[in-house]
């Protein structure tokens, strides 16, 4: 063949990206146990960060398998239901009707007693953003939480993922003394609220601060059942 006419050129171009792709696929195959549980111990990590406990990827799942002392999922009747806890995809069962989702519980032990860790998931400014937070057995008072998100604005929005904003819901109540679910207020600059649910939002991230409050208000409706029961 001809290695200066157009039909070696193609063939060879051909060729070269069959066995590119190939190695790519190849490599991508061997990587993905890897990736998956990478995925994993950041979720241990976060879930564990919900409950004020520090960990590394080198010793998060060994924490997590101390500390997280049952998981299980509910329905939005507060009912345990078939599943796995830490494998549940929010985004697939928010996208089921209300009646069919499964909601993820974790139970943590602490020094102060056992924490209930709720997952959460909603839209930011320009993409998912999402969390954890972990009540008290009263089911009413928040014991920490933690917050992050896919691509919100660095120094804005962003922030929701910071110690110093998270900080701020450790103590604040869902509930008010009615019993009627509050939720957490993102407030604005001078927005005035109740001091046990209000935190103060990000300065130049409202759509996200809103966008986080919108999320906590959602999902502990949806919970709303279970803490009720669970507290009772």
């Amino acid at each position: 063949m001809n290695r200066n006419g157009n039909t070696y050129t193609v063939l060879y171009a051909a060729i070269m990206v069959v066995l590119v792709a190939a190695i790519l696929a190849s490599v991508a195959m061997a990587l993905k146990p890897q990736q998956v549980r990478n995925i994993e111990v950041e979720k241990k990590q976060s879930i564990l960060a919900s409950v004020n406990i520090a960990s590394t990827p080198a010793d998060a799942e060994k924490i997590y398998a101390e500390k997280i002392v049952n998981e299980y999922v509910v329905n939005v009747s507060g009912e345990k239901v078939e599943g796995d806890a830490f494998n549940t995809d929010l985004k697939r069962e928010y996208a089921k009707p209300v009646e069919e989702m499964h909601l993820p519980v974790f139970e943590c032990q602490t020094e102060q007693g056992i924490k209930y860790v709720l997952p959460l998931r909603g839209a930011g400014l320009w993409g998912p953003i999402w969390g954890f937070v972990a009540l008290d057995e009263d089911m009413n008072t928040i014991y920490g939480a933690n917050f992050d998100h896919q691509g919100e604005t660095p120094g804005l929005g962003a922030e929701i993922s910071t110690p110093v904003f998270e900080k701020q819901f450790i103590g604040k109540k869902l509930f008010d003394n009615k019993g009627q679910l509050v939720s957490i207020i993102v407030a604005k600059v001078g927005q005035d609220a109740p001091a046990d649910h209000k935190v103060d939002g990000i300065s130049g991230g409202t759509i996200t601060s809103k966008g986080l409050e919108q999320m906590l208000l959602d999902d502990f409706a949806r919970y709303e059942e279970f803490l009720k029961k669970k507290k009772s």
